[in-house]
């Protein structure tokens, strides 16, 4: 599978997970895509931490507004009743509490939930931005990644990156699963058609529980 597919396959299941009128916040990259596939029967209002609410789809080629951009900088569109306003009320409706769920990506995650996002030593990568916040702040964590880089399993006993928050991320989703974390460790709820649970155990390098009510997941 190439990696737009993938990406597009995580996209489409994260917004499966969004409820009508939940407040969101949506990572800059993967997590952007999210919005081109929420059902037309779930109603969600989507937050850009740059400053406002109301955010919708990714603009159709020509029609991008410059001046209309997401916290990542790339052009967006907004809904009809969206509010613009300053950093220090975006971060408020976060730190306070307001958000439902964020959904972010994620370079690797643990089997206690803990996240490592912004930084790889040594190279030069974007900061954390708001994601310190977003992970403290939201209801609900959902991280949106590719099970492996180059080979390499991103779902880990242990990160070896600087963490980005300890112990706070409440679903992985990829395009080979859906895996809780939950108190006795990674539960793999759901997987996709076209793999087995013998690729998902050898592509990721922490313990999975197989649940007991394993699905397969909609692709």
């Amino acid at each position: 599978m190439d990696d737009t597919t993938a990406k597009q396959r995580i996209a489409k299941r994260a917004a499966r997970e969004l409820n009508d009128g939940d407040v969101v916040n949506l990572g800059i990259g993967l997590p952007t895509m999210v919005a081109n596939y929420i059902p037309d029967d779930v109603h969600v209002i989507l937050q850009s931490e740059n400053g406002f609410v109301g955010l919708g789809p990714v603009p159709e080629p020509g029609c991008e507004d410059k001046d209309i951009v997401n916290a990542g900088g790339k052009c967006v569109t907004v809904k009809q009743g969206a509010a613009f306003f300053d950093s220090s009320v975006s971060f408020g409706i976060i730190r306070g509490g307001h958000v439902d769920t964020t959904i972010l990506g994620a370079l690797e995650v643990d089997e206690k939930g803990n996240l490592a996002s912004h930084m790889v030593p040594g190279k030069m990568v974007p900061g954390m931005g708001g994601a310190m916040d977003l992970v403290s702040g939201a209801k609900k964590v959902i991280i949106t990644m590719t099970h492996t880089s180059k080979g390499a399993p991103k779902i880990l006993k242990k990160c070896t990156l600087p963490l980005t928050a300890a112990g706070q991320v409440n679903l992985i989703i990829t395009e080979l699963a859906v895996i809780e974390v939950t108190k006795d460790g990674l539960a793999l709820k759901e997987i996709a058609p076209d793999t087995t649970i013998a690729d998902i155990l050898k592509s990721t390098d922490a313990d999975v529980i197989i649940s007991e009510e394993l699905k397969v997941m909609e692709v």
